[in-house]
């Protein structure tokens, strides 16, 4: 199995910036894809960035341009820099990391609260 652990969020006033940490432990080789995912209130969790193994990265169209997703497989960790903060980037935001077909890892959740 594999426990990712998520840190980093928090309040912050639009325009301001937040870092995001997920690190895993327990069976973590052969990491394929990590990403990071957000739900809001009353709406569906999305997909807010992925990086491969490759170090191919992907963005959601609302954060592109202002949040950069990072990897370090040394560590086992991803990360998410948030800038730019916006009030509509209010969510828990989740950390997935994927190992195979249906090994698929996800932590707990951290808040982000961004006032205006």
């Amino acid at each position: 199995q594999v426990q990712l652990v998520e840190s980093g969020g928090g309040l912050v006033q639009a325009g301001g910036s937040l870092r995001l940490s997920c690190a895993a432990s327990g069976r973590v080789f052969s990491i394929n894809d990590m990403a990071w995912f957000r739900q809001a209130p009353g709406k569906q969790r999305e997909l807010v960035a992925r990086i491969t193994s490759g170090s191919t990265t992907d963005y959601a169209a609302s954060v592109k341009g202002r949040f950069t997703i990072s990897r370090d497989n040394a560590k086992n960790t991803v990360y998410l820099q948030m800038n730019s903060l916006k009030p509509e980037d209010t969510a828990v935001y989740y950390c997935y990391m994927n190992r195979g077909v249906r090994l698929d890892y996800w932590g707990q959740g951290t808040q982000v609260a961004v006032s205006s």
